[in-house]
């Protein structure tokens, strides 16, 4: 008995700090989608830089469903490459809302 709560006790804070990354990941994805939705209402993104940007947000997302799909949520080395795609994707997004073309 004491052993299982000592071995609780342990693995409490880890379960914590996993659901903050994984939230924090989602919440980015949302940002960035509202970035894209903005850019597009005020014709600094054009169709096509419009559809490669939401293309590359709908790929980090099916990465994302795919690495929690095998049921133990995301490890840090996943977590670490979504982030990685996601500083990528953000970099786009500012690079193609404030090049020269406009719709």
């Amino acid at each position: 008995m004491r052993t299982a709560f000592i071995f609780a006790a342990a693995l409490g804070p880890v379960a914590v700090a996993a659901a903050p990354a994984e939230a924090r990941i989602n919440q980015r994805q949302a940002h960035q989608q509202q970035r894209i939705s903005r850019g597009v209402a005020s014709g600094q993104l054009t169709a096509r830089e419009t559809y490669r940007l939401e293309r590359q947000e709908g790929r980090i997302a099916a990465y994302e469903a795919r690495s929690r799909a095998d049921g133990g949520g995301l490890s840090a080395r996943e977590r670490a490459r979504i982030e990685h795609m996601q500083d990528r994707e953000s970099r786009r997004i500012y690079r193609q809302r404030h090049d020269a073309q406009h719709r």
